[in-house]
Formats: structure tokens, sequence, C-alpha cells
């Protein structure tokens, strides 16, 4: 049984793709620890969406799975294994969560390599705006580095603030994504369920009550909401903002939760966000797929804490920048959950395009 793992060992590194159930060839034993069967089918799935290098193959074959995850698994069929330990499996039969958490492994390898660039920061002009920014995450983000490349950091005494949102739906759907990124959040269907079963909106992105702690603290700030962010340049006083914010596929949003939970033993926070914001997300924005969108079992929660915040902003003794109306829920294209099929094969065409790698003149 030696000879014929082997055997199918050399033939993944060819460039093979047959199932280890079909597999009948045989090769010398190479005196070595055969790899787990869920590095071998990654190598084969690898080959079966593009031709991975040699160096990509030795690597999916060494990689190691992340914490929490199943060891390295034995073949079924294969070399006989001890009575204690992981239980052979045969490697068409491994989840593509497991395939998906390896290949994380091997993206947040790579991400880790690159030399993080400081944000670009413009000479600060004296006579900007004073503003803060709170809200939804994935709205506001785009402008704190817009307007800090352009001279126009956040801060200053007397600073207006500016809360900014969106519909009820997107703004939960940003939330979740910026912690993906930023931590590496537990799964979207498990931290919305969280979230409902609390009962009120989540803190960021309530924004009545945002903007009335915001009103109440002494001194001389100005509070304002913007439910349409089209308009948030006039009270930040920019003529050219940052672009309306797209939502990412949800695969890619899933990946890259993956990849930065992995992340996060191989640098420090600052690191961390640096190669997220300036690598790993831009990578990402353009991966084909539908957004997420809360599922049904939620929409009814989503509509009556949209319904409440719609009513508290349009009573709300603070100037609101748009229809307080555009803070409910919105019917548009878009998924339930992320398909882990679809995160694994954005996971492969990233690692087979080398699209993470650093290049050999940044180096580490």
């Amino acid at each position: 049984m030696i000879e014929r793992a082997w055997g199918w060992v050399a033939h993944l590194r060819d460039g093979g793709t047959t199932p280890w159930r079909d597999w009948a060839g045989a090769a010398p034993d190479a005196g070595a620890a055969l790899p787990g069967a869920q590095q071998l089918e990654l190598l084969r799935r690898a080959n079966l969406a593009g031709s991975p290098s040699a160096d990509l193959a030795e690597r999916i074959l060494a990689a190691d799975p992340p914490r929490r995850a199943r060891p390295g698994l034995p073949l079924v069929d294969g070399p006989e294994v001890p009575d204690h330990g992981p239980r052979p499996a045969d490697p068409g039969d491994v989840p593509d969560t497991e395939l998906t958490r390896l290949s994380a492994v091997l993206l947040a390898e790579d991400l880790a390599g690159h030399t993080p660039v400081p944000p670009r920061r413009g000479w600060v002009r004296p006579w900007r705006v004073r503003y803060y920014l709170l809200g939804d995450p994935e709205q506001l983000e785009p402008w704190r580095r817009h307007l800090v490349a352009r001279g126009r950091p956040e801060g200053g005494y007397g600073g207006r603030v500016v809360v900014i949102g969106t519909d009820t739906g997107r703004m939960l759907v940003d939330l979740w994504t910026a912690h993906c990124f930023r931590h590496g959040a537990v799964p979207w269907s498990g931290w919305l369920e969280r979230r409902a079963t609390r009962g009120g909106l989540p803190g960021p992105i309530d924004l009545d009550a945002l903007a009335r702690r915001e009103r109440d603290r002494p001194g001389p700030r100005r509070v304002h909401v913007v439910t349409d962010p089209a308009r948030t340049g006039d009270l930040l006083g920019v003529r050219r903002g940052p672009g309306a914010a797209q939502p990412m596929a949800a695969s890619a949003v899933d990946l890259g939760r993956r990849v930065s939970a992995v992340l996060r033993p191989l640098a420090t926070p600052q690191v961390r966000a640096r190669l997220v914001v300036g690598v790993l997300r831009p990578v990402l924005a353009d991966a084909p797929g539908l957004p997420l969108v809360v599922p049904a079992g939620h929409r009814a929660w989503v509509r009556e804490e949209a319904e409440r915040l719609h009513q508290q902003l349009a009573r709300g003794r603070y100037p609101v920048h748009g229809d307080p109306g555009l803070v409910l829920p919105v019917d548009r294209a878009g998924v339930e959950t992320p398909d882990v099929g679809e995160t694994l094969a954005l996971a492969l065409r990233l690692l087979l395009s080398a699209a993470l790698t650093p290049t050999l003149e940044e180096g580490p």
C-alpha cells in the first residue's frame, strides 16, 4: 500500500488529477512521512483548476492545517496507521471547508511576506474642516483614508461629528465585513444570530444612539447624520470623495475572514491592518460574485429595527442629510450565506495566480 500512496503523490506532483479511489499506480517508498489527505486533495484540486508551479505544489503538500482544524489525515486503504490518532480518510471525502482552511494558511503566509506600506498622508491643511466619523465602517473607512491622504486627518477641537449610514440590511453586512478583515469573525449566520437574539442593532451602526451620545457630550461639536453617503463630502469640506463603497462578493469576504484569522499570529496588529487594507482587500475587491444579504429568517427583525431607527431619525434633535427612510431595508440581489465551494475556488485562483505573493523587489 505504501507504494500505491507514493505513486499517487508523484502523480499529483506531475499535475495529475486522478482521485485516490481510482488510483492504481505505484512508486518506490520515498522514506518520508506521507502528506495528509487534505494536502493531497488540495493539490489535486489545484491541478484541476490550473497548473501550479513546483514550488506551490510542495508548499501545498507541506502545509499545516490552522489551529482547531483537523490534523493531516492518513489515507484510507493506504499504509497501516496506529490504533490511536486521526482515522484514515478518502481525500475525495474531505469537506471543502477543510480545504479552504488549508488554502487560507498558504495565502496568509504569502500575505505576511509583504512589506507593509504606511498609509499615504498629505501635508496637513490648517484650514481644513475638523471632523469625527462614526457609523457604517465600510462607508466611513474609505473617507478616512481619502481625507488623510489629502491632508485632512480626523480630529480637532470643536469638530463636527458625521454619523454615516445606509439601509439597515447593508449596514449589518458591512459591519460583519469589517469584523472579518479586522479580526477574522465568526461565520455570517452565527454572527447575525447573536445580534438578533440580543435585540437592538449593534452599537456601531445604531445611528440614533451614536448621534444622541455625541450630541450630549460637553463641548461645541455639532452632530450630523448622513443617510445618503453621497452627501458626505459637503460636510467634510471636499468636492470629491473616494467614490461609492461597493459590497464585496460573499466568497471574497468569507475568504478574507479566513485569511485574516490565520494572519493574526503572523503579524502585529498594526502590520496586519496595513497588509489587509493595502494588499488583501484590493485583491479581493475585484472577485466576481453576489454580495451577502440578510437571510429570510432574520428579515422581520431587521425590518422592525429599521423602522425603529427611521422613526428615531425623523424626530431626532440633530440634522439628517438624506431621507431618514433610506435606512429601511432594500431588496437587492445577493446570497444569504457564503458558498464554501465558491470560497475554495477563489482561494485556488489566488494561489495559482500568485496574486498575494510578494515580489522579489519587495521582500519580507
